[in-house]
């Protein structure tokens, strides 16, 4: 796979500089370009008729290429928000009132969740459970165990799962099994490092579990078009709402606030809609290439291999790696665990190789706009660092 034709504004843009990045800042193909142009042309064109056309077809289109990768029955049930720390407030808003939310969750997820779970459960508004991330191959069978056995006693309000976790790479399956011990539990399955990065098939828990990611990272188009799944059935009133979540809804014969059906519930307020052009770009691009995210994890896993097998002389150990190669069940990245790893990452950005590091892991990340010949360069690059 050679795409990097399709890149030629991010990757020319500053040459000589190696992106492996792929897992946390991904280069956009050229397409969102002219996308981007296209919603300043189509604000100018339309001015007070342009939301119209953004939630009308625009929004149509994207729910139809999400729906398709996630094998989702109804592209109904997904909305849009900048970021998906506004559906962690928008689902944290459905639970119950008068007591602390039971939370059951992993030591292991991104901040947009994990951060304000810890924020409320200092004020005491949330209790929650932590089960270990790792190791990966045993996590489901642990949160299977603690939704059966509940919280003191009683059953969780809520749990929040990354599909593959940020910090490690490992991507968890038989999430089926966790749905069903859920009980009355709002599950949540975080899938940022999975959109676009690994096949991810929703159609046997499309009805009971919520799915959140976004356009950031794999889907290539930037920031501000997140996305949720929410199956239709629940949480049908957040309380935290904008007033587009109102759009389509019939007035409430009692007088209250009243919801549109489908995923336009979960809606918020006034965005900016430039990141739905440019995912609508990426996705009729991928498209037009004939890709899918299995292709791209193939090919990122075939790059992964090709990396490990020159490390010698690097200084970087594969065994030092938190997912093992022999690990099928991996994202597109690679995390090192190592002591130095900020001094790691501060010696590559030197030259010009960028990475990504969470604590003591040093993130290298795989994706469509690379070839082997990057991977290479970048080899060759280390093993000058470390003699």
């Amino acid at each position: 796979m050679d795409l990097r034709a399709h890149f030629s504004r991010f990757l020319s843009a500053q040459p000589g500089r190696l992106h492996f990045a792929a897992h946390s800042h991904h280069p956009w193909p050229d397409v969102t370009r002219e996308a981007q142009i296209r919603a300043w042309d189509e604000a100018a064109r339309l001015q007070d008729d342009k939301w119209e056309a953004v939630l009308g077809p625009l929004m149509a289109a994207c729910r139809a290429h999400v729906a398709g990768h996630l094998n989702l029955p109804d592209p109904g049930t997904l909305a849009f928000a900048p970021n998906t720390h506004d559906f962690v407030r928008r689902i944290l808003s459905c639970m119950p009132a008068g007591r602390a939310t039971r939370v059951l969750t992993t030591d292991g997820e991104f901040h947009s969740f994990a951060r304000q779970a810890a924020r409320l459960e200092e004020e005491g508004l949330i209790a929650v459970t932590r089960v270990a991330s790792e190791p990966g191959g045993d996590c489901v069978a642990r949160l299977v165990e603690a939704a059966r056995r509940g919280s003191d006693g009683r059953g969780f309000d809520l749990i929040w799962v990354s599909e593959v976790f940020f910090h490690s790479g490992y991507a968890l399956t038989g999430l089926e099994a966790l749905a069903e011990a859920a009980g009355e539990a709002v599950l949540v399955i975080d899938g940022y490092h999975a959109f676009m990065a690994r096949p991810v098939d929703l159609s046997r828990i499309a009805h009971r579990a919520f799915y959140t990611a976004g356009g950031y990272k794999y889907a290539m188009a930037g920031e501000g078009c997140c996305f949720l799944h929410c199956p239709p059935d629940l949480l049908p009133r957040p309380r935290d709402t904008g007033w587009y979540a109102a759009f389509g809804a019939l007035a409430a014969s009692d007088g209250g606030v009243g919801y549109a059906e489908g995923g336009n519930r979960f809606l918020g307020a006034t965005f900016d809609p430039s990141g739905l052009y440019r995912l609508d770009a990426v996705m009729r691009w991928f498209a037009e290439q004939g890709l899918t995210a299995a292709a791209v994890h193939d090919h990122a896993v075939a790059l992964q291999e090709r990396f490990c097998a020159g490390l010698v002389g690097t200084g970087l150990d594969p065994a030092r790696l938190a997912m093992p190669l022999s690990e099928p069940n991996r994202g597109n990245f690679l995390a090192f665990d190592l002591d130095d790893a900020e001094a790691w990452q501060a010696r590559l950005h030197a030259a010009g190789i960028v990475t990504d590091r969470r604590g003591r892991r040093l993130r290298f990340g795989f994706g469509p706009y690379q070839t082997g010949e990057e991977v290479d360069a970048a080899l060759d690059r280390i093993r000058r660092l470390s003699s």
